[in-house]
């Protein structure tokens, strides 16, 4: 007679930890855990090797500013790449959207309440035309998009006929160069600091303690059906420091001027693409796709609508970053965007996206572009050039692409 209990139908809710420890744990999930602690390492590096310079309050704010319109670029071009393509013409539609913004406040004289979302529209436009040909005629997105990249780099000169075009509106330079103001002063007066942005800090704090609540609750969820979780010394330790890191980036941004505008454009869509991929169907169907198109057919996705709305909303975050560029530069360029489509692509394959479609996190991908950001701030604070800092960055793709083969393969 069996002395096993009874199955009572109620699901075992003790966390299922890896057996083997930390050190197992990490093995099995290097690729997921490689490139943050490669960001940290390079960020400890250039905090040594600059004396302090990189993480001083206002070469942190640099560093949001110079690398927002490649993070925001990033999150569309994950998608693209999860669900299999790639899309060389967006450096050309930062360019292009851009100098159209600039021929529309300056020459045109419009209102820049109108001239945004226009210019998004037309982005988005943008997106529709390249997906449909790649999408529903089945023509490659390599070849569609860098005969896209010709074709917008060209309008680029003809809209501004080679010249450059502003200065802009301060309503529209706040896009990029803007900061939230103290909405919180009483908070410098408690803590006796005049110089002290308060509306930083308890975003900063409250952020931190909203990460670690959602990560109590993700693990309370994967323990509950059975999933194996990382073990309780590592989320722990994983957890306080990102929430460290958070307090002490926002403490550092509320002593110089507090919250760039554009960190919290791109914070607020950092959260919304990493729920959109992590927690709704439309995320899970575009990594279905990705992953094996002929089975997502099978199970009834309609795979050439994902793939268009995934160039759909690839030109709409180029406009973005199109306007933000534009604005940090308060002028418009013929040379605007010029391989801005390298560093996006190398960011989303840095941080752990494969070239063969259905992989690739959207906290990746932003891992992935702050390293390419802290490598070029770094470099550039040691006056190292830029013929060396592109051999660098690109001997970092490659090593990032072979780890990426070698953990596939093992």
């Amino acid at each position: 007679m069996s002395t096993s209990e009874p199955n009572t139908g109620v699901a075992d809710e003790r966390p299922a930890e890896h057996p083997s420890g930390i050190g197992a744990f990490l093995g099995s999930h290097l690729r997921e855990y490689g490139m943050l602690f490669a960001l940290i390492a390079i960020m400890a590096f250039f905090q040594i090797a600059t004396d302090g310079t990189l993480l001083k309050p206002v070469n942190i704010t640099n560093l949001f500013l110079q690398n927002s319109y490649i993070i925001i670029m990033a999150l569309g071009m994950l998608l693209v790449i999860v669900a299999g393509h790639i899309d060389l013409s967006v450096g050309s539609v930062v360019g292009f959207v851009g100098a159209l913004a600039a021929v529309m406040m300056v020459n045109w004289d419009w209102a820049v309440w109108i001239t945004i979302p226009a210019c998004l529209l037309v982005g988005a436009a943008i997106g529709a035309a390249q997906g449909y040909w790649v999408a529903y005629w089945r023509i490659p997105s390599f070849i569609v998009t860098l005969a896209g990249m010709l074709v917008f780099r060209g309008a680029s000169l003809w809209l501004l006929e080679g010249q450059s075009v502003g200065p802009f509106e301060r309503s529209f330079q706040s896009l990029s160069t803007g900061f939230i103001p103290d909405l919180l002063p009483f908070v410098k007066t408690f803590l006796g600091m005049e110089r002290l942005n308060g509306f930083a800090v308890v975003v900063g704090v409250l952020l931190a303690a909203a990460l670690v609540l959602s990560g109590l609750r993700t693990r309370r969820q994967s323990a509950r059906y059975g999933m194996d979780i990382e073990p309780m010394a590592f989320f722990a330790l994983r957890n306080v420091l990102v929430a460290g890191a958070i307090v002490f980036i926002a403490w550092k941004l509320a002593t110089f001027r507090g919250l760039p505008n554009v960190l919290i454009t791109m914070g607020v869509l950092i959260v919304l693409y990493a729920f959109m991929t992590e927690n709704t169907t439309l995320g899970r169907r575009i990594y279905a796709v990705g992953g094996n198109l002929k089975a997502s057919k099978l199970s009834g996705i309609k795979a050439e609508r994902l793939t268009f709305l995934t160039f759909v909303n690839m030109g709409m975050l180029a406009a973005l970053a199109g306007l933000i560029f534009a604005a940090r530069l308060n002028t418009a360029t013929p040379k605007a965007g010029n391989a801005f489509e390298l560093d996006v692509i190398a960011a989303v394959f840095i941080g752990g996206a494969s070239m063969s479609g259905g992989v690739g996190r959207i906290v990746g991908a932003v891992v992935g572009a702050f390293i390419m950001g802290v490598m070029n701030n770094g470099m550039s604070i040691l006056g190292i050039g830029i013929d060396y800092q592109q051999v660098i960055k690109g001997l970092v793709l490659l090593a990032a692409v072979i780890f990426d083969v070698y953990n596939k393969n093992k």
